[in-house]
């Protein structure tokens, strides 16, 4: 016969010669083990996935927002100086800047002899260009003028008194257009902004020139 014990009897044994008082402090240690971390897996995993759908909205947002205009784009050339030929013109007809004062004043309620700046519509003048494309406005002799630069070919219809024809005109000179016009607003039938790459071109749809002007 074996002198050995059976195992179970063995364990029975340990257990009560005191072996289960020093097992108890090292199962509830990993009892807490057991609690806290998938609690802290749990925690991370739920700020984990508040964070994310913040950043995906963050990002799905800048996607949406329009792409930041180059630079450039819609204003004019750098540099303050004047055309020759536009102080020319204006010495030509001794105007005088619009003031600041004076901007936002009704086109009829103007001083002869005074050039702004305005888009077609030349409901009232600007003193200065600023940060975008606008036609020169000059005013002499009671009359509005349109001032730009145009192709040869449309000052050639101009002064030939062609009926129903167009006039590109630009604020300032460039490849094609360097050549510059005055022409009065009433001659005008109907004006057009149109955007020309990173500039913008006014077409001046002109019906039939009166024969007073000469």
């Amino acid at each position: 016969m074996s002198n050995t014990f059976p195992l179970y009897l063995t364990c029975w044994y340990f257990l009560l010669q005191g072996g289960l008082w020093r097992i108890l402090p090292v199962m509830k240690r990993w009892a807490l083990y057991l609690i806290v971390v998938p609690l802290g897996l749990g925690g991370l995993v739920y700020l984990v996935g508040l964070n994310v759908p913040m950043h995906f909205a963050d990002m799905v947002s800048k996607d949406q927002q329009p792409p930041p205009m180059r630079p450039g784009v819609g204003k004019i050339p750098e540099g303050n100086a004047v055309p020759d030929e536009v102080l020319r013109l204006r010495q030509k007809h001794q105007l005088r800047p619009l003031t600041e004062r004076e901007e936002g004043t009704r086109m009829q309620d103007l001083p002869n002899g005074i050039y702004g700046f305005s888009r077609c519509s030349v409901v009232e003048l600007r003193a200065t260009r600023g940060n975008i494309y606008s036609l020169e406005i000059q005013k002499h002799d009671g009359i509005l003028f349109y001032v730009g630069y145009v192709s040869d070919q449309d000052i050639d219809h101009y002064l030939a008194r062609h009926k129903n024809f167009h006039i590109l005109t630009f604020p300032h000179p460039r490849e094609g257009a360097s050549s510059l016009l005055d022409i009065p607003v009433e001659f005008v039938s109907k004006c057009e902004e149109r955007s020309d790459g990173d500039s913008v071109l006014f077409d001046l749809f002109v019906k039939i020139i009166p024969e007073l002007h000469s």
